[in-house]
């Protein structure tokens, strides 16, 4: 089934269509057969990939680029007010349509399985679009990452499932009207939209009170801001709530987890939702460390409270082997591996290198990290450093700003700071340039060198393995 297009949605133009979030969309309207249109500041390989389906992609900002007949200009959080192409939207009269909104339009007629949490969403969503594939069943998906290739974060399927990334950051999620929402986790992140730990879990309310009658909550048994949520949640009327987790009291309970390299072998016992009984499965998991091994157990929880048999989804799971950004092996030179993580919040980072550290082979683990935000650092650079401390030796680069202005006094150095005082061996380095040099001098076969951050760091990989190669 091919649902039918939104009117708003015949002709969009979207602002930073080479985005994560944006370009799935847009590819998703192309597929339906919408004739799309956008812009990006710069030139990229998901630009060429919308290309390639037939959107048009223009490389700047610029009046020109909005079309006479545009139906709606599509923006996210990130888009400044004095963009030019917003103004003349305004200026127009051009309806202008969140991000999230033109997501929320495409799910209109499907089933929707949406994943919330601090961490974790991108991997979560993508094993359950991989999963579901790979039993035929043909969902529609909107991922904020590439599963293998530019392009590969967003389906139009033909099954009734579509299976979407819910974003907190700045409330967005609000807006979508799942069958079954997952929620991984519920830390304080995105300060400059949440003044508290409070208002996220009342915002992570909101999200489970959209979920549709006789929907199902999956949430994290073990995790404390998420039994903190279902605490908050109990005793009220809304979703079946499942919880999944080692805790005795999870109903989808992870009771052996077995590292294999960078792989793991996860075992859980079913409570019988899916009325096959209180069982317990066994199924591999084809990625490394032990937070991946737990997105594996929520989309299994996920999928069977959809109706998906636990049995073939928990083998369809083991098919996911990573989306870009999450640990993907970059190459390796002079016997020296680069693995390029996206991780940007302290426990990301902290169990990114965990896992990694398992397939280091007894080579030394160094990373390369670049700050993601102004607000994020200043909140939380000391606990940045501190998980940097669990690398043998690590560079530290500026902070990336993304869609924020400096903020005065904030810089990485108090990531630095914060690394040291734990003992770690830290380079501050403010010139990226530089990185493939720094890094050379210092790694040698049978390391493992980790680029982190959500920024452009992860343009270092190749020029490290040059340099090395060189």
């Amino acid at each position: 089934m091919t649902p039918a297009i939104p009117p708003a949605m015949e002709r969009p133009h979207f602002i930073g269509i080479g985005g994560a979030g944006m370009s799935g969309i847009a590819k998703i309207l192309t597929r339906r057969g919408a004739r799309v249109a956008g812009s990006d500041a710069k030139d990229s390989e998901t630009a060429a990939a919308l290309r390639a389906i037939g959107a048009t992609v223009h490389i700047g900002h610029a009046t020109g680029h909005l079309a006479p007949d545009a139906t709606a200009v599509v923006v996210s959080s990130a888009i400044r007010q004095d963009n030019p192409e917003l103004t003349e939207a305004h200026a127009r009269g051009i309806p202008v349509v969140h991000r999230s909104e033109a997501l929320a339009a495409l799910m209109e007629g499907l089933r929707t399985i949406a994943v919330a949490g601090t961490h974790g969403k991108t991997t979560t969503t993508s094993m359950l679009a991989v999963g579901l594939t790979a039993l035929g069943l043909a969902p529609s998906y909107a991922i904020g990452g590439d599963l293998d290739s530019p392009g590969s974060n967003a389906e139009s399927g033909e099954g009734d499932l579509f299976v979407a990334e819910a974003d907190e950051s700045d409330r967005s999620f609000h807006r979508y009207r799942p069958e079954v929402a997952i929620v991984l986790n519920v830390e304080l992140d995105h300060h400059a939209t949440y003044a508290s730990l409070d208002e996220i879990h009342a915002s992570f309310e909101t999200f489970a009170d959209r979920i549709v009658p006789g929907g199902t909550l999956v949430v994290n048994a073990d995790q404390d801001g998420a039994r903190t949520l279902t605490a908050r949640l109990a005793g009220r009327e809304g979703p079946a709530i499942v919880t999944y987790g080692e805790a005795p009291d999870a109903d989808v309970r992870v009771t052996a987890l077995e590292p294999d390299g960078l792989t793991s072998r996860v075992t859980v016992s079913l409570d019988g939702r899916d009325g096959g009984g209180r069982r317990e499965i066994a199924f591999r998991v084809s990625v490394p460390g032990r937070h991946y091994a737990y997105n594996a157990v929520a989309a299994l929880a996920a999928g069977v409270a959809a109706g998906v048999p636990a049995d073939a989804l928990a083998t369809a799971l083991g098919t996911y082997t990573g989306a870009r950004r999450r640990l993907t092996l970059q190459g390796e030179a002079r016997g020296v591996r680069i693995i390029d993580s996206y991780a940007h919040h302290p426990t990301e980072m902290a169990a990114d290198l965990e896992a990694i550290r398992g397939g280091a082979d007894g080579g030394r683990l160094l990373v390369v990290f670049q700050p993601h935000l102004f607000s994020r650092t200043r909140e939380l650079g000391a606990e940045m450093g501190q998980a940097l401390a669990l690398a043998d030796a690590c560079v530290v680069l500026d902070i990336y700003p993304a869609r924020e202005d400096p903020i005065p006094g904030v810089t990485s150095q108090v990531i630095v700071d914060a690394a040291r005082a734990h003992g770690a061996d830290v380079t501050p380095e403010p010139h990226k340039d530089a990185v493939p040099d720094v890094v050379a001098g210092i790694a040698g076969p049978g390391d493992l060198v980790l680029t982190m951050g959500a920024g452009d760091v992860t343009e270092l990989g190749p020029k490290i393995l040059a340099r090395l190669s060189g």
